[in-house]
């Protein structure tokens, strides 16, 4: 980083699951060791093995980590969080650096400094976008939910008054900011570390080395990587792997598991949530990665697999529009039906032409040095 007497505060959400929001703190943490981070809570059986990323971290905890049932009814509390943020001190800081998704961490006030807040996405619950959980499934927690986000829109459009300066981790974000802010934002793609360390991997291959991998990968496995729930639609790759007869290694956890396990056939694997070397080496071997995710925010899974020379087969919608070249380093399906998934899985192992490099290539621009020198960039660091 780059020397500043500025003093510097971290915003998340809350700290209870690794997806990408989470990955992007790290690398905030990393470039500002020194920065507290404020977050509304923390649930650290819930992070499970992921919670040695945080742990020495200076966390800072909101009065909802007080409530009772906090962790299992942190969805519907949400409704307090605006408040728990506006009410944190950071009167102290020169920068305060939000990152904010579903939970208000945008919300805080800075009085005496710069609010910086890199938005993951507005609420996706609040503006009709598929969410993790199938709420609308039950009457009662349809009427509910319904109920309350109607109030919790009006409180979120508010919060999203109070940052200085929004930082979109995507096109598709900043409409969406746009959208439902009617704010302007910049559009910083996120850093995705694996891609680093990808490029230190394929600066050591020969060319008999990389044609050997190529060989390798054209007749492996295909990969799904991602949370097992609704919005990510993992049942299309486990039932387009049923009807093809394709071998599929599943990466993920969440609720749908059972039921995923319940109709996968002989081929499909489940491997359920694995460390960082294990997924490079899972990305590395793979054929493609499948990625049936609906309106995704930005999508650092298919740049992780992108890195290591892998293409991915994605649903046209969100993110992935941006970062997917199609025929490239990668295919699209149009609809999110076996369908079209299969369709397209028929299409490329008939006619994608493999390059390897050229995949690898393709992820470059998602560094997090190209972050970074973004970042401190606009914040004149």
């Amino acid at each position: 980083m780059p020397k500043s007497r500025k003093k510097i505060a971290l915003v998340h959400d809350y700290l209870r699951e690794y997806g990408g929001a989470e990955r992007v703190l790290e690398v905030l943490h990393e470039l500002f060791p020194e920065a507290p981070v404020y977050t509304a809570f923390v649930d650290r059986q819930a992070m499970g093995k992921n919670w040695s990323r945080f742990a020495n971290f200076d966390l800072h905890e909101t009065w909802i980590s007080k409530l009772p049932f906090y962790k299992k009814l942190f969805s519907p509390m949400r409704i307090f969080a605006k408040r728990a943020f506006e009410q944190l001190d950071l009167s102290a800081y020169d920068l305060v650096i939000s990152s904010s998704n579903a939970y208000f961490a945008k919300a805080v006030k800075v009085s005496n400094g710069l609010h910086v807040c890199y938005c993951h996405t507005p609420p996706r619950v609040l503006y009709g976008y598929s969410a993790k959980s199938n709420w609308q499934a039950n009457p009662i927690t349809l009427w509910a939910g319904n109920l309350l986000n109607h109030f919790v829109r009006q409180m979120d459009f508010l919060a999203g008054q109070n940052p200085d300066i929004f930082v979109a981790n995507s096109k598709e974000t900043a409409l969406r900011i746009k959208k439902f802010y009617k704010r302007d934002s910049v559009v910083i793609n996120p850093p995705v570390k694996i891609v680093d360390e990808a490029q230190e991997f394929f600066s050591k291959l020969s060319q008999i080395e990389l044609a050997t991998l190529k060989q390798k990968k054209e007749s492996s496995y295909y990969l799904y990587v991602n949370r097992l729930a609704k919005a990510k639609h993992p049942e299309l790759a486990v039932q387009a792997a049923n009807l093809l007869g394709f071998k599929l290694k599943v990466v993920g956890s969440g609720a749908m598991l059972p039921q995923l396990q319940k109709i996968a056939k002989d081929k499909i694997e489940f491997l359920g949530a694995v460390d960082d070397q294990q997924l490079k080496d899972l990305y590395l071997s793979a054929k493609a990665l499948l990625y049936p995710v609906e309106d995704e925010d930005f999508g650092i899974v298919p740049i992780e697999a992108m890195a290591f020379g892998t293409p991915v087969i994605a649903h046209f919608s969100g993110g992935p529009k941006e970062t997917i070249m199609d025929n490239e380093n990668g295919l699209f399906f149009t609809e999110l039906s076996i369908a079209s998934l299969c369709e397209a899985i028929k299409k490329f192992e008939s006619a994608f032409v493999f390059d390897i490099s050229k995949i690898h290539q393709s992820s470059k621009k998602y560094s997090v040095a190209n972050f970074s020198s973004k970042l401190y960039s606009l914040l004149k660091l």
